[in-house]
């Protein structure tokens, strides 16, 4: 249905702008309530400048953490009468976040919006972004419907994603939802463009810091390292939150054929250095290392959690995306069709300290 009003928390951010941007190119009726936090406010608003839609983009100063989400009664209630959308993007993905902060983000709020979307009367949909990671220390193939099997997770992003998401399917017999894992997100495959250089980027930093020196590689050469581009992730779920089909469902939006940690490695080499990595450092010596300050400097910053990524041999079904995708035509691009505008990206900014990681 053309119109109405959506909901969307996790605006500007990465994924977050650039799926607000399409809903209203694709829906020209359609109204956008943005729930940020004050510090948040100013860049929300500029955003919507940019994209000319002030008008369109209603920036609501709020706090998902909150029981209401932090609103008086007046705007809670009318966000309650007038939302027919919701989308629910804001988390906290730092991988060393402390457990309290991830709780009271990623567990919390996420009741708070379903809450909010329990009683919104006229609500189509709530799309809901968990992440593939919520598989936690399982190997082996993991399937979309699969959830609670007994893992245990690798740090408290994971573990409190997974809270969110047995909470979500928890309520869906109140609210319509379809539930999207992505993997992990890098930038645009057409332009590179991306927001912060963090997770696959630490390998490209360390390149640099490397100079002529010969290149190491860490990780298990053999085990899947899963990543897909923005504009990959924006426009599965844009046909998904458009398919009646959709609802009800768990998608894994990630690569179905990823490359292996050995062939990542190969890949960023060859297009940032020409050359290939010689030396192989077993990941458990990278991420004790990573512990140590003056280490963790030369990996600009990486955590020590980032490298178990690296190190872990699963990989996740994606029938029931690729049946739902198929009929739009979207389909995730292979990781060497983009990997030259990735890197080439982060050579252009790669001094520029706006793309530091947070």
């Amino acid at each position: 249905m053309a119109g109405g009003l959506v909901f969307f928390t996790g605006f500007p951010g990465f994924i977050g702008k650039r799926l607000v941007s399409r809903l209203l190119r694709d829906d020209a009726e359609l109204r956008v309530a943005t729930l940020v936090e004050e510090r948040m406010a100013d860049d929300a608003r500029n955003c919507a400048e940019q994209f000319d839609a002030s008008d369109r983009i209603e920036v609501i100063v709020g706090d998902i953490g909150e029981r209401r989400l932090g609103l008086d009664d007046a705007a809670y209630d009318r966000l309650v009468g007038e939302t027919t959308q919701a989308y629910h993007l804001a988390a906290i993905y730092n991988l060393a976040v402390p457990f309290e902060l991830a709780q009271r983000v990623n567990v919390d709020g996420t009741g708070n919006v379903l809450d909010l979307c329990a009683r919104a009367a006229n609500l189509e949909r709530l799309n809901y972004v968990s992440t593939a990671y919520v598989a936690g220390t399982r190997t082996g193939v993991v399937y979309e419907h699969e959830l609670i099997m007994g893992q245990e997770h690798k740090n408290h992003y994971e573990s409190t994603k997974f809270q969110a998401e047995v909470w979500v399917r928890e309520w869906m017999d109140k609210v319509p939802t379809t539930i999207y894992r992505p993997a992990i997100v890098v930038g645009d495959s057409q332009t590179g463009e991306t927001q912060k250089f963090d997770g696959p980027y630490y390998i490209l930093r360390t390149f640099q810091r490397m100079g002529r020196a010969p290149l190491a590689q860490f990780g298990r050469s053999e085990a899947s390292f899963n990543v897909v581009p923005v504009d990959f992730i924006v426009d599965a779920m844009t046909a998904a939150a458009k398919d009646p089909e959709a609802v009800g469902e768990t998608l894994h939006l990630v690569d179905p054929d990823p490359v292996t940690a050995a062939e990542l490695f190969r890949a960023l080499a060859r297009e940032y250095t020409e050359r290939e990595p010689k030396v192989r450092v077993p990941p458990k010596m990278v991420q004790n290392s990573l512990r140590f300050s003056a280490v963790s400097k030369a990996f600009h910053g990486a955590p020590p959690e980032s490298i178990e990524y690296l190190n872990h041999p699963v990989t996740f079904d994606t029938r029931r995306a690729e049946a739902l995708l198929e009929r739009s035509g979207v389909r995730c691009p292979r990781f060497d069709e983009y990997v030259g505008n990735m890197v080439q990206f982060f050579r252009e900014h790669e001094e520029d300290p706006a793309f530091a990681p947070a």
